[in-house]
């Protein structure tokens, strides 16, 4: 990806909808999903290149069993990414057909085969997962590459953050951009703790943005406000075609509708803006002037029973008030007639 494209993620908010494990190791359904992703607003579409092998061995023991109350307890690690994975022999008809239909096309690294073998299909970035966020080795690897690296942060502590974003810059690679992630499946919205995004941007220099699990809308709609320049959610065709991630996977209907309210939280916050556009001024006659409120004769006083501030905005402006009143009119005024310096003595 060249620096133009990396400044235009920055500076526009990258809606990304997370393909994982919602294909039922079909690949008709996993198009399908590009095309519904697509369909529903998404920017980009996001595989996890691994295989049960490369992330884990083949173990009974309670060491590979998972148990730490997660919606897969009871599987094997084996077992579960075994169900999960996306065949490597999809990835390069995935990308041409996500990108003949304008989506970006990117993924998930969980080991530096699968690096190598995304290089070979030239990806235009790298995702670190939240639970590989500690495999500095593999940070360092991807980020050699001189692509834009994207982290998740779900796990890390403040110092663990630390030392990826300095294993990226290490090896020459200052496009990096930190994920705020809470890794619970699904996670409870009170534990998205979004305040952690804006201090990772001002802690460590870099562009944030969010990967959510939360059900719902709300908090990628927040974090937009936030200032987040991706968000990530898990997206599936149809909860019921099960599969590891579907319950906490977004269906199209509620995909489309989290991506038009972020896209309104997006305009909403905007830009910083004091300028008076043609609107503000043509509003600007609704607000408040001086006006006279009693006939004046010439030589008369202003107090305040003869003139006011009051709608429209016609005359001078109240800021001038006290500086008028106890003055004399240099000519009859009617009542109703907008006060100018010209009426003054």
């Amino acid at each position: 990806m060249d620096k133009e494209k990396w400044e235009e993620i920055k500076n526009n908010l990258l809606i990304v909808a997370e393909l994982s494990a919602n294909h039922n190791h079909n690949l008709n359904i996993a198009k399908k999903t590009i095309e519904a992703a697509k369909m529903a607003g998404a920017d980009a579409i996001k595989l996890q290149t691994y295989t049960a092998d490369t992330l884990t061995i083949d173990c009974k023991n309670e060491y590979f069993t998972l148990n730490s109350g997660t919606i897969w307890d009871g599987k094997t690690y084996y077992a579960l990414y075994q169900e999960a994975y996306t065949p490597w022999e999809w990835h390069k008809e995935l990308k041409e057909y996500a990108e003949s239909i304008g989506l970006l096309f990117f993924s998930t690294p969980f080991d530096k085969t699968a690096v190598d073998f995304l290089e070979e299909l030239d990806v235009p970035l790298y995702k670190i997962a939240s639970f590989e966020v500690m495999d500095i080795p593999l940070i360092e690897y991807a980020a050699s590459k001189g692509k834009p690296m994207i982290i998740s942060t779900g796990i890390a502590t403040l110092s663990e953050i630390e030392d990826a974003v300095e294993a990226c810059k290490r090896v020459g690679n200052n496009q990096v951009m930190l994920l705020k992630c809470t890794s619970s499946y699904p996670a409870r919205i009170e534990d998205a703790n979004l305040k952690t995004m804006v201090n990772m941007r001002e802690t460590f220099g870099v562009e944030v943005g969010l990967s959510d699990h939360t059900m719902g809308i709300t908090v990628p709609i927040v974090a937009a406000s936030l200032g987040a320049r991706l968000i990530e959610k898990h997206f599936i065709l149809d909860r019921t075609i099960g599969g590891p991630d579907a319950t906490f996977s977004m269906e199209p209907e509620d995909f489309k509708q989290m991506v038009i309210a972020v896209r309104e939280a997006e305009k909403a916050v905007g830009k910083i803006d004091y300028s008076m556009d043609e609107r503000k001024k043509s509003n600007r006659i609704i607000g408040r002037s001086l006006f006279v409120v009693e006939d004046i004769k010439e030589g008369d006083i202003f107090s305040e029973d003869n003139i006011r501030s009051i709608r429209p905005g016609n005359g001078l402006s109240p800021k001038y008030y006290n500086q008028i009143l106890g003055r004399k009119a240099n000519k009859d005024l009617k009542r109703g007639t907008p006060l100018e310096w010209k009426y003054f003595e």
